[in-house]
């Protein structure tokens, strides 16, 4: 996947560098695994506003991504690679050898009628799904679960990987992409290789438009309010608003809110880096 730089024929196509979707094998998602998104705009079920800068956008479908890959030991070959509106990564449409259909999130360099499969007597190949305690140390994996049976929760994004460092009895210790060393038990599955689409954090919208595509509403800064309205806000001209910290009057960047007696503590072996 490579990004593409505009001619600037426009303002908006002057600074803009996109995707060249390359990568792209389909333009029409599979109907069987579409689900209706019902966009909120922010408010909640008495149509009072609860979260800010949320509103308008595209009109979306959700499309159903199987986080689990339960389905052990029957092969599947990748049918399509595609864009999903809902995330930074693709997508591979993949048909088992029984006739189902499902959709994953598709790892670099999965290759249209590439085989793949899941489950304890799998290859440790890219695509492949397996259980920690089954994959070869220094691997890198990404889909990776918190508890066995949950589904895949960490190391989704766009790029993102992380690495199986160690295993030390029934846990694995895996370095996650905020560079946090942490305990996962072995009996937890991870899928082999990298997150497509790993150039998405390089690409320029060009336009406020854009993200106004994305359904997300301009963003008042807070030294622009009243006092009233945000701790920072307030002053004589442009007096900026002292300590930074959320609305609620919380302390930001750099103050740690996580509760010190959580009980996932003591399977977080090295804190995430500043």
């Amino acid at each position: 996947m490579a990004l593409k730089k505009l001619r600037p024929l426009t303002p908006g196509q002057r600074f803009k560098l996109v995707s060249d979707n390359a990568d792209i094998t389909a333009s029409k998602p599979e109907k069987s695994l579409l689900a209706p998104v019902k966009k909120s705009g922010g408010r909640d079920n008495t149509g009072k506003m609860t979260m800010r800068y949320i509103g308008g956008g595209h009109k979306q479908q959700y499309r159903i991504i199987d986080f689990k890959r339960d389905k052990a030991g029957v092969p599947a070959t990748v049918k399509t690679i595609e864009y999903d509106p809902n995330r930074t990564a693709r997508i591979a449409l993949v048909a088992y050898a029984d006739g189902e259909k499902r959709y994953i999130i598709a790892p670099n360099g999965l290759q249209v009628g590439q085989k793949i499969v899941s489950g304890k007597d799998a290859a440790p190949e890219v695509g492949n799904a397996l259980y920690l305690a089954d994959i070869p140390l220094g691997t890198t994996i990404h889909n990776i679960e918190l508890r066995p049976g949950q589904g895949a929760i960490m190391a989704r994004s766009a790029g993102s990987y992380a690495q199986l460092s160690a295993r030390d009895g029934k846990y694995a210790v895996i370095k996650m992409p905020s560079g946090e060393t942490r305990m996962i038990l072995t009996t937890c599955m991870a899928t082999i290789g990298s997150v497509s689409n790993a150039d998405h954090n390089l690409e320029i919208s060009g336009k406020a438009g854009r993200t106004r595509w994305q359904g997300r509403r301009p963003r008042t800064r807070p030294v622009a309010m009243n006092p009233v309205d945000h701790p920072m806000g307030g002053g004589e001209g442009r007096a900026s608003g002292g300590h930074p910290r959320s609305r609620k009057g919380l302390p930001a960047k750099g103050f740690k809110t996580r509760y010190p007696k959580k009980a996932s503590n003591k399977y977080i072996i090295e804190r995430r880096k500043k």
